[in-house]
């Protein structure tokens, strides 16, 4: 997915401060990205139909440095382009699908305040989407000359068949009527409640009047309320994006890796079978949370017979129908086409402002591998970070000649240090993690 639109220096610092720390860049990936044209697609066409009131749901698998998160974040910009509702969260040893401790509701927590639209990409829009639909609500409201509360229990009425769905309106309602009367605490109490950053329901049936709470037990039904809430805020839908699920394969208990993946099976059999509609969920994890027989989700026979790859699918072929998508490593062809768009990034899209010629990346590359092999490409963290010094050099310091300074590049081939630990990380990942710039696989 290429794009003409001009870089804006916000993108460019955003790119290259990121790229120059070794991490993905949060925004302006269309100005990095090149190649997956059939990953890509296929993802596109998910999101429309979850946007033409489907679902869908993948899981988007591939080694150590196959740029499992950048994948994610594309996927996501994309969905907010299409006026979609993205929630995202990375799996961690205190967050997970299901559990009975308090972690799934800090999932689940973690992800709706990750809540993103398309005029806030950057998260924490649950307090406008809640505004907006709130606001249509007194639209209707003085155009029909009945209650707020009424329009806003008419347009809800089907949550009812939803679990907590009746608290789900009744807290809506109160968020109303602390913006009537500027109460600010009455509002903040209501989105907590959306957050689910309630940890009893005494507590929150003091503050809101309701006899629930989205808890452990409750978190995908939590998030079928807030698929059809978005969408009578007048949005598309939701996609939720969860990263790292390699944390449920580490799970040192059977039994508790057993209920996560029955949780993932309801989810699947829900989409599969059109039970739900307007959401769609996208799983990044590593090839042993999938396959692993013992420990991953082939070790759960109902999930391993849904989740078997196309058997014709093999040698070159591809089939993308399927609910996993195996994302393959860097080729010298794309690292090449990465390191020509860093360059047009640093020349704000201007060719004449180009920094080096096409022959200095070529160059590079050739320099990269004597020094560690074909690591260069499969694992380009250290590879991208060098190149963006050496550019960041020349900008700063104007007539220097890049053949000078390619003997000086210093690179160490990126190994999988992290990749044991890779869930351990918080929701913004460090180096080391999937998140960083060895898992970056455009």
């Amino acid at each position: 997915m290429s794009t003409q639109k001009p870089i804006r220096g916000k993108d460019k610092d955003t790119i290259l401060q990121a790229l120059a720390a070794g991490v993905v860049p949060r925004t302006g990936l269309q100005h990095v990205q090149v190649g997956r044209a059939g990953e890509v697609s296929a993802l596109v066409r998910d999101i429309d139909r979850i946007a033409g009131d489907g679902a869908a749901l993948r899981f988007i698998i591939g080694e150590y440095g196959a740029g499992k998160t950048f994948f994610l974040n594309l996927t996501r910009l994309i969905a907010l382009e299409r006026k979609l509702v993205t929630v995202h969260a990375d799996l961690a040893p205190d967050r997970r699908i299901h559990a009975t401790g308090g972690q799934a509701r800090g999932l689940y927590a973690e992800a709706v305040r990750n809540m993103a639209t398309r005029t806030k990409p950057d998260g924490g829009a649950l307090a406008s989407v809640v505004e907006k639909f709130v606001t249509g609500c007194t639209r209707e409201s003085e155009r029909n000359g009945v209650p707020v509360e009424q329009v806003i229990d008419e347009r809800l009425a089907h949550l009812q068949d939803l679990v907590g769905g009746y608290d789900f309106a009744t807290v809506l309602k109160a968020y109303w009527r602390g913006s009537e009367s500027d109460d600010e605490i009455l509002k903040g109490a209501a989105l907590r409640w959306l957050r689910g950053e309630y940890s009893t329901k005494t507590e929150a049936r003091q503050a809101l009047g309701v006899r629930t709470i989205i808890d452990d037990a409750d978190v995908y039904d939590g998030l079928k309320l807030l698929a059809a809430f978005v969408r009578q805020a007048g949005y598309a839908g939701l996609l939720v994006v969860f990263d790292e699920m390699v944390n449920l394969y580490k799970l040192q208990s059977a039994q508790a890796r057993n209920q996560n993946f029955e949780q993932i099976l309801a989810m699947l059999n829900d989409v599969l079978q059109g039970s739900v509609s307007g959401l769609g969920f996208l799983f990044g994890g590593t090839p042993e949370f999938l396959m692993d027989t013992r420990r991953g989700l082939y070790s759960y026979p109902a999930l391993q017979s849904r989740l078997a790859e196309n058997a014709f699918a093999r040698n070159g072929l591809v089939d993308f129908t399927g609910p996993v998508i195996r994302l393959q490593s860097l080729t010298p062809e794309e690292l090449l086409v990465l390191l020509g768009n860093i360059r047009k990034v640093f020349a704000l899209g201007e060719p004449e402002h180009y920094l080096v010629p096409d022959e200095a990346l070529t160059a590079f590359m050739a320099h990269c591998n004597q020094r560690i092999g074909e690591a260069y490409f499969r694992t380009p963290r250290s590879t991208i970070k060098a190149f963006v010094q050496l550019l960041a050099v020349l900008d700063q310091n104007p007539g220097t000649d890049w053949r000078s300074l390619l003997g000086d590049v210093e690179l160490a081939a990126d190994t999988d240090d992290g990749a044991e630990d890779e869930g351990d990380a918080s929701s913004d990942p460090g180096p080391g993690s999937d998140g960083d710039l060895a898992s970056l696989r455009l």
